[in-house]
C-alpha cells in the first residue's frame, strides 16, 4: 500500500510539473531567460563582430550635425511653458520623449548621460539632450522598454528628480528602480495591462529584441513595446525592435493604431555582418507600422549616438523617401527635431 501511495504521489507531481511547463508562455524559457516571439528572425551565422573594425569604420563617418536638426534651447524652454496645458509629444533625443496626455506626463527610456555605457565607456552623444535632467517637467509615468545602455541609463535613474513617478518595466527590471528609492515600480510580462486612470491604460507587448548589460545576464530580463491607450487614441511606442511576423498579429488584435513611434536607426553593421535583426531599417520600421494598421508613424532612435555605421542623417531620409511604398503619405512619416514639441491634436487628427 505504501509503495502504491508513493507511486501515486510521483505520478501526480510529474503531471503537475508537466502542466506547469506547458502553461509557460513561449517567450519564457525553463532556465528563467526569455526569447523572442515564435517565428521571429534568427541571428545569421557567420557574423564577425569586431570593436576594432567597428571603430575603424566609424571614423569614416561625417559627424556634421545640420543646424536644423536641433531646436534652439531658448525655444525648447519657451515651448515647455507654451504647451504645459496641452497634450503633446516632445523629443529629448534618441528614444527619450516627453508625452503629455491629460494630467499625466510620461517619459520614455530617459537617457541624459554623455555616453551610453558603463562609467566613461560606450558611445558618446554627438547631440545634447534637448533639456537637462533638472529642467524636465514633473513626470507621472516612467516607461522603460529594456535594459540596453542607450535605454536604461543608471546615472539618469539614480539622479532622477521625480522618483514618485509610477514606473512600468518589463520583467526582472524592477530592482534597478527600487534600490534607488522609486516606490511605485511595476514589472510587466507581455500582454499585461495597467490602468493609470479612467482615460489612460498601458499594455506591454512583444518586441523582436534581446537584453544584456554584462557578460552573464543575456536575456535574463524581458524587453517589449508599450501600447498607450488614451481616451479613444492608441500610441504604440516600439523601441527597440527588429521586424517580425508578430506585428501582423498585434495589428489584428490591437489595430488600427493612431501613432507608431519606432526605431529607424542603428541598422548597418557592414562589413562585419549583412543585417541587424534587432533594429529595423527605416523601411522595416514603415513595414511594422503598416502591419499595425497605423495611421501615422514617428521615426526615432537616430541622431544622438553612433551605434552603427550608416551615415548619421541617412535614417530620416530613407524613412521619408520610402513612406509611400508602405501606404503612408510622406507627411504622415514624421520626423522630429531634437527639442521639438508638437501638440497631439496636430499629430493625430
Amino acid at each position: 500500500m505504501l509503495k502504491f501511495l508513493s507511486f501515486l504521489i510521483i505520478i501526480i507531481a510529474y503531471n503537475s510539473s508537466s502542466l506547469t511547463i506547458e502553461k509557460k508562455p513561449y517567450h519564457h524559457l525553463e532556465d528563467g531567460t526569455f526569447r523572442n516571439p515564435e517565428g521571429s528572425p534568427k541571428r545569421e551565422s557567420g557574423s564577425n563582430w569586431s570593436y576594432k573594425e567597428f571603430n575603424k569604420q566609424k571614423k569614416k563617418l561625417d559627424m556634421t550635425v545640420p543646424k536644423e536638426h536641433v531646436v534652439d534651447k531658448k525655444l525648447v524652454l519657451s515651448n515647455l511653458k507654451k504647451y504645459k496645458n496641452d497634450d503633446y509629444i516632445a523629443w529629448i533625443g534618441h528614444a527619450t520623449y516627453l508625452i503629455k496626455l491629460g494630467e499625466i506626463t510620461i517619459i520614455t527610456d530617459p537617457v541624459f548621460s554623455k555616453n551610453a555605457g558603463p562609467l566613461i565607456f560606450g558611445p558618446k552623444r554627438y547631440t545634447e539632450p534637448a533639456l537637462r535632467l533638472n529642467e524636465i517637467p514633473k513626470t507621472d509615468l516612467f516607461l522603460l522598454t529594456h535594459n540596453h545602455y542607450d535605454h536604461q541609463d543608471m546615472r539618469t535613474i539614480r539622479s532622477y528628480p521625480h522618483k514618485d513617478s509610477k514606473v512600468l518595466v518589463p520583467l526582472n527590471l524592477g530592482k534597478y528602480f527600487t534600490r534607488h528609492r522609486f516606490k511605485d515600480v511595476n514589472e510587466m510580462d507581455w500582454y499585461d495591462e495597467i490602468k493609470i486612470n479612467d482615460d489612460l491604460k498601458v499594455t506591454l507587448l512583444p518586441a523582436v529584441h534581446w537584453s544584456k548589460r554584462s557578460l552573464t545576464d543575456t536575456n535574463k530580463t524581458l524587453w517589449g513595446n508599450f501600447l498607450i491607450e488614451y481616451k479613444n487614441k492608441k500610441i504604440f511606442f516600439a523601441c527597440d525592435t527588429g521586424y517580425g511576423n508578430i506585428y501582423k498579429k498585434l495589428g489584428d488584435k490591437y489595430g488600427p493604431i493612431d501613432l507608431t513611434m519606432i526605431n529607424i536607426g542603428a541598422y548597418n553593421f557592414k562589413p562585419m555582418f549583412n543585417k541587424s535583426i534587432y533594429h529595423t531599417t527605416p523601411e522595416q520600421a514603415l513595414n511594422v507600422a503598416q502591419d499595425l494598421k497605423s495611421k501615422k508613424v514617428i521615426g526615432m532612435h537616430w541622431g544622438t549616438f553612433v551605434l552603427s555605421l550608416e551615415p548619421i542623417m541617412e535614417p530620416p531620409i530613407r524613412f521619408k523617401d520610402n513612406a509611400e511604398k508602405f501606404g503612408f503619405k510622406k507627411k504622415d512619416a514624421i520626423i522630429f527635431k531634437i527639442g521639438e514639441f508638437k501638440s497631439l491634436q496636430t499629430i493625430i487628427k
